[in-house]
This record gives structure tokens, sequence and C-alpha cells, in this order.
């Protein structure tokens, strides 16, 4: 009998391997970069909100992935949204690498020409400035106006943007982890910049990791991270991660060529 059992322990199949989750009780949903699409924003909220609504017994959390602001038209408009959003719902914001460039530009004019060349021509026209102005002017005094006319207040709240959320067996980041280092020994220009070295690493990491930054058609789940940055400010796709327990599934807000937005509600991610 003993060793009947022996053999229908070694002949059982084994266990499902577990699947990363979050904390129980939570629903997490990680908005990827938004890079000035206030339109696709605003209908992504809409949605997240009606979801709460319809599950008012669980701790909903909020993530955004960075990139807010640039390229798209109205940066000025998402940072002010995202204030008026934190009011209400638990929402953390990380810094990504167009947030830092952002904020580097105040310090001398040859870092605002950097900026306006990686997308900030269109985040500056949110805050007021006009094409003649920037066509015109010297970039001693555009930068002179860039100082002047962005509130210290922005500055100020965008600087304090987060480098790494970590929830259960995630951990969410801009734009990815050096693979070599523990998470607690991360640099901050890796978790702002980094794709080599990481997007292809294939092994297993401390925990799952939620990024941005690199574009992808659709979301990428690898296992051992998880890109949901679809492109918004070109694309007219902005994507949202929602993680519940041991599930998955994304949320998308998606515009036509008319301009028309519509939510899509996806299953598990591939």
């Amino acid at each position: 009998m003993v060793m009947l059992q022996r053999l229908r322990g070694l002949l059982k199949p084994p266990a499902p391997p577990r699947m990363p989750q979050v904390p129980t009780g939570t629903r997490y949903y990680a908005i990827g970069d938004i890079h000035g699409r206030l339109d696709l924003y605003e209908a992504m909220i809409a949605g997240i909100e009606a979801e709460i609504a319809a599950s008012p017994g669980l701790d909903h959390r909020i993530v955004l992935l960075g990139d807010l602001v640039d390229r798209g038209p109205d940066s000025a408009g998402v940072i002010a949204r995202t204030q008026a959003w934190q009011q209400v719902r638990n929402v953390r914001v990380l810094i990504g690498n167009h947030e830092e460039m952002f904020l580097n530009a105040f310090r001398k004019p040859e870092s605002l020409r950097h900026f306006l060349r990686h997308g900030g021509y269109e985040t500056v026209l949110s805050f007021g400035f006009t094409p003649h102005e920037i066509g015109t002017l010297e970039l001693g005094e555009i930068h002179a106006l860039y100082c002047a006319r962005i509130p210290q207040a922005v500055r100020d709240y965008v600087a304090a943007f987060e480098t790494m959320i970590r929830a259960g067996d995630y951990v969410f980041v801009h734009a990815g982890i050096d693979p070599a280092r523990p998470l607690a020994e991360q640099k901050r220009s890796d978790l702002l910049w980094i794709r080599s070295g990481f997007l292809d690493h294939e092994g297993a990491l401390e925990k799952v990791v939620v990024h941005g930054h690199t574009i992808f058609d659709h979301v990428m789940d690898c296992g051992n991270r998880i890109g949901i940055d679809t492109g918004a400010f070109r694309s007219g796709v902005l994507t949202a991660l929602v993680l519940e327990g041991d599930q998955r599934r994304i949320l998308q807000a998606r515009a036509d060529e008319d301009g028309a937005i519509a939510m899509f509600h996806g299953d598990r991610p591939h």
C-alpha cells in the first residue's frame, strides 16, 4: 500500500505554477505613456471610474507609468487632470524620461533646445506659447519665457513623481530595470531610460516589471515584464493594465480617424 501511494505520488501531475499576484482586496490600474493626449486620458478615467463604481468593495489603486507630457497636444491639461484625479482617488505617478527633460529644460537654454527637439515643442504650446514666439525669438528669450510661464508649483509637482512602485509580485517603473541589479540598487537613469539589456533579457526578474517607454503595437506580456506603451500620441490608443489577484486584463481608450473615442475591454494580454 505504501509503495502504491508513492507510485501515485510520482505519477501525479505537478501543481500549476503560482501566478504573480497583487495584494488581496486590491485592484491596480497601470496606465501607459499618455504623452499629452488629454482626450484619451479623459476617456480612460471615465472607464476606470465606471469600473470602480461597479466594485465598491475593492481597494482601487491607479499608477501612471510616466511620460504624461510631450508630443501630444495638451500636456498641461494632462498634468492638471492628474492633480484633480488625485483629490478623489489613490493615484500615484512615476517620472518618465520626458518629465526629466521637461525639468532639465529650466536649467539652461541648451537643455531647452534638446527638450524642444524631442517632444517639448507641443508641451510649451500647451503652457501658452505660440508657434510664432518659438519660431522668431532667440533661444535665450524662449528660455526666459519658459521659466516665467510655467508655474513653480507645476515644476515642484512633476519633480516629486516617483521612480518605482511595488505591489505584491509586481513592480511598476517607467522604462525598465537593470536585470543585473537588485531592485533596491537600481539607478535612476535606468528606471527612466533603459532599453538595451532589459527588453532582451529572457530570464526571471525579482518581480514582474510593468513598464512603458518603449512603444509596441499591442501589450507585450513576456512573462518577466509587461510593456504597455501603445504609442497613444500617434496611434490613438492609450492602454491600462488591470491587475486583481492573479488575474490580468487590459483596458484601452481608442480614437478613430474622426477623433471619436471608444473603450475596449480586453482579456489577458498576450
